[in-house]
């Protein structure tokens, strides 16, 4: 009998500052607990899954000492045919964690792919509950929670990518949807600047960053009214933050 893969849920970030358990108001206690017991984990990055590992140990102890564990390595180089090798422990009967490098497994994540051919050969697979950035995101910005589509990241080209925000706006504004956005944080501010410049002066654009953190920032404004703090220097403090844009028309 074939074991089953756990989508283990990571923090979006951790606050120094907080007293006790860390993971207490991110990570529910009973997810905790069943990650400590696993001795197998497939991670997007072994470097943290250790870490987090480590402050996990803190609160609910790992059953096999830290050096026994087993932590494979899925990220966006992984080839298709390694996949198989992954997914061994659990033919053999071993339970396996799939964890991302920060937030829930397989939602902007490798770990898909893995989850796919999971189904595919009847390994049962068990979402644990956890934060997702874009979900968080979604509640926090006021903009429509009955209609959106997340896009990942837009082209790095300024020309591709200012046809791409039309394009998704004229789609937000014909289907009422919310259209979701990352970019690699340390070009934040231009994509806040492509969004305001591009998109039509009543177009509401929510910036969310720190999301879960004490740091957290949650703005949500028209296109006009960011293009008004842009040109005076009173931008969200968002360099090198991960971020998530929204923009409803």
């Amino acid at each position: 009998m074939s074991g089953t893969l756990y989508l283990i849920p990571n923090t979006l970030g951790q606050s120094e500052s907080t007293k006790g358990n860390v993971l207490a108001h991110i990570i529910p206690e009973t997810v905790q607990a069943m990650s400590a017991q696993l001795h197998y984990f497939v991670a997007e990055n072994a470097k943290t899954t250790r870490a987090y590992l480590k402050t996990l140990n803190q609160y609910h102890p790992l059953t096999k000492p830290m050096q026994e564990l087993q932590i494979a390595e899925l990220n966006v180089n992984t080839p298709d045919a390694a996949l198989q090798a992954l997914l061994q422990p659990l033919i053999d009967g071993h339970d396996v964690g799939l964890i991302s490098e920060a937030g829930v497994p397989a939602v902007a994540d490798p770990g898909a792919n893995l989850v796919r051919l999971a189904h595919q050969q009847h390994i049962k697979v068990c979402p644990l509950v956890g934060p997702s950035s874009l979900l968080l995101a979604l509640m926090g910005s006021g903009l429509n929670g009955q209609s959106f589509a997340f896009h990942g990241y837009l082209p790095t080209d300024a020309n591709a990518r200012t046809k791409r925000i039309k394009e998704l706006e004229d789609r937000s504004r014909k289907e009422k949807q919310t259209q979701l956005l990352i970019e690699t944080p340390y070009r934040n501010s231009a994509m806040l600047e492509a969004l305001a410049s591009t998109c039509a002066p009543s177009t509401l654009i929510c910036v969310a960053t720190d999301l879960t953190l004490e740091t957290e920032s949650i703005q949500t404004k028209t296109a006009a009214e960011w293009n008004k703090k842009i040109r005076a220097n009173a931008a969200p403090n968002f360099h090198k933050k991960p971020t998530v844009f929204l923009y409803l028309a």
